[in-house]
């Protein structure tokens, strides 16, 4: 089981980027799975995580309303839409997947059970 994420880089506050996390070694949808970040300093946090059974999504209340999280079925591959980007969303993100975790759940913040983690991509916004 791997991941691979993508699609990190510079951006001004207000704008916009795509991350994407492309899955091999099992099929999204056959576990939850979600995407993490960890700012400069701080510990790694739930930014958004999608159950197997039922699709539901679930945000951070820092995203919600601003990020959208999306799952290309033929490319296998997670992606997060970040939109009206500030400041406080410089991290290194990453995502995870293929684990025993189902659901997301309570505790799905924490990364506990998602199994395997991509490397990071990391997302500075910053005029």
């Amino acid at each position: 089981v791997q991941l691979q994420a993508s699609g990190g880089g510079l951006v001004q506050p207000g704008g916009s980027l795509t991350l994407s996390c492309t899955a091999s070694g099992f099929t999204l949808g056959s576990s939850a799975i979600g995407w993490f970040r960890q700012a400069p300093g701080k510990k790694r946090k739930g930014v958004s995580c999608i159950s197997s059974r039922d699709g539901g999504t679930y945000y951070v209340d820092s995203v919600r309303g601003r990020f959208t999280v999306s799952v290309d079925k033929v490319e296998n591959t997670l992606h997060l839409h970040m939109n009206s980007l500030k400041p406080e969303d410089t991290a290194v993100y990453y995502c995870a997947g293929g684990g025993s975790r189902r659901y997301c759940g309570t505790g799905w913040g924490t990364g506990t059970d998602f199994g395997s983690w991509g490397q990071g991509t990391v997302v500075t916004v910053s005029s």
